[in-house]
């Protein structure tokens, strides 16, 4: 018998300040021309009025960030037992493609990302694929290419990372690696979770014909945003990383941040949420293997950028 044709199902997280973004991509979903297998928007902290019919609503009393949220998602996607693949949309997002969906299971039906690099290690599966993000006029920002060399947004093939934005997980694989890190709350969660992936033997592929249209924003309009980036970034280093490698990796991020911050409250903030990272519990230590750190490094990125 052949390998049965993945499921995907479709995961959304809202606050409520969106819903005419949201019905927009909801509807997006609703014109591929595979039909997910389920569609769940999670209500993080707030009410779901309205949604579309077909679509599962989970209400939370409380905001549990883009991780607690995500694993709410992907726990009610478990439930329903019919679901192989994950796909994560922002909830300010658009499919402007029909195909999504259906190459998405194409993908995973062939178990590899062509050219992933299954192949050269032999058992090493697709764990996850990275959608191109691209404004309303089809340009994509630099930092939302998922390599170091991103001159081209258009350039296929196996990284290290991905983005929260769009992207889809194998069901598999966050069994295998426990799902996104609750305790993140937002930023840095998508490295967490690649750099367990890439332990554990997955490929990441970033695909950039499958698209995802998001407004042109800058993470920094979050207030939380220089804060958390700096504590979770400290976090990801004391879990994730060889031990001589942490001081390398904070020392070359405290570098880069002092080069490209331009606001003073920014830095402030930003060293704050350095040293509680410092001060703080950043959850179980489960360090990522020197291999590891070898794979990334052929692959362009080493775990201290």
């Amino acid at each position: 018998m052949g390998v049965a044709r993945p499921r995907v199902g479709v995961a959304v997280l809202t606050m409520g300040d969106r819903m005419p973004e949201l019905l927009a991509l909801l509807d997006s979903v609703a014109r591929q021309d595979e039909p997910a297998a389920r569609i769940v928007v999670v209500g993080n902290g707030c009410a779901l009025p309205g949604l579309p019919d077909g679509v599962v609503g989970v209400e939370l009393t409380q905001n549990l960030g883009v991780s607690g949220g995500r694993n709410v998602a992907w726990q009610r996607l478990r439930e329903f037992g019919d679901v192989d693949v994950l796909v994560d949309l922002d909830d300010d997002g658009l499919l402007v493609d029909a195909d999504v969906v259906r190459r998405t299971a194409d993908l995973y039906e062939t178990g590899t990302g062509a050219g992933a690099g299954a192949g050269r290690r032999g058992g090493a599966r697709l764990g996850i694929v990275g959608f191109r993000i691209a404004d309303e006029t089809g340009r994509t920002q630099r930092r939302h290419v998922p390599r170091l060399r991103a001159a081209d947004p258009m350039r296929r093939g196996p990284v290290t990372t991905f983005l929260g934005g769009g992207h889809a997980l194998s069901m598999e694989m966050l069994e295998r690696t426990g799902g996104w890190p609750d305790a993140f709350f937002f930023t840095h969660e998508e490295t967490d979770l690649a750099w367990r992936a890439l332990d554990a033997g997955w490929d990441i592929l970033y695909e950039p014909q499958l698209v995802l249209q998001h407004p042109k924003t800058s993470p920094a309009r979050h207030a939380v945003y220089y804060r958390m980036t700096a504590r979770n970034r400290v976090w990801l280093a004391r879990r994730r990383l060889p031990a001589p490698l942490v001081p390398v990796y904070l020392g070359v991020w405290i570098a880069l941040t002092v080069a490209r911050t331009r606001s003073a409250a920014g830095l402030r903030a930003w060293f704050g949420g350095f040293a509680e990272g410092l001060r703080t519990d950043a959850g179980p230590r489960r360090p990522m293997r020197w291999r590891t750190v070898a794979r990334m490094t052929r692959l362009g990125r080493p775990p201290i950028v």
